[in-house]
């Protein structure tokens, strides 16, 4: 059993990154075609695609800051938190890439069709930018109260 539990400490401390980096992925590819297809179509605008294209890369960053902090040595007194905090923030963060992805996506759809509309179109790209920070913010708080083994 107190294997079992390091193994989850172990998979809580890296959890943050790759799930955040996963969601990333995913966000910014789901974002990139958008953008690819907008360049296509358009004659100038290219870099506002491009930039808003890259949004969910911040996930990734967050993913990296909560892991530095889940991080210290893996014991049976800390592994359950380890592995709570940074697997339920990892996935949080993934989930919010991967949805501030599609956002951006249908924002560079819009905001090609009618340019003007460029600022309020990435709005609910920035509301899950939201979500993902309180997400980190709180995977920040609450590692202070996790033993440092």
């Amino acid at each position: 059993m107190a294997e079992l539990l390091l193994v989850l400490g172990w998979i809580g401390l890296y959890a943050p990154m790759a799930l955040s980096s996963v969601g990333s992925v995913v966000g910014c590819s789901i974002a990139g075609q958008a953008a690819i297809g907008a360049l296509l179509d358009t004659e100038s605008g290219h870099g506002r695609y491009i930039g808003v294209s890259a949004m969910p890369s911040s996930q990734a960053i967050f993913g990296i800051v909560v892991m530095f902090t889940l991080n210290r040595p893996v014991t049976a007194e800390n592994a359950a938190g380890l592995f709570s905090v940074g697997t339920l923030a990892g996935l949080a963060l993934m989930l919010c890439a991967m949805y501030q992805g599609q956002c951006c996506a249908a924002a560079i759809h819009a905001s090609k069709a009618k340019p003007e509309i460029f600022g309020l179109s990435i709005v609910p790209a920035a509301i899950v930018e939201g979500f993902a920070v309180f997400a980190f913010i709180f995977a920040l708080v609450i590692s202070g109260g996790i033993p440092h083994g």
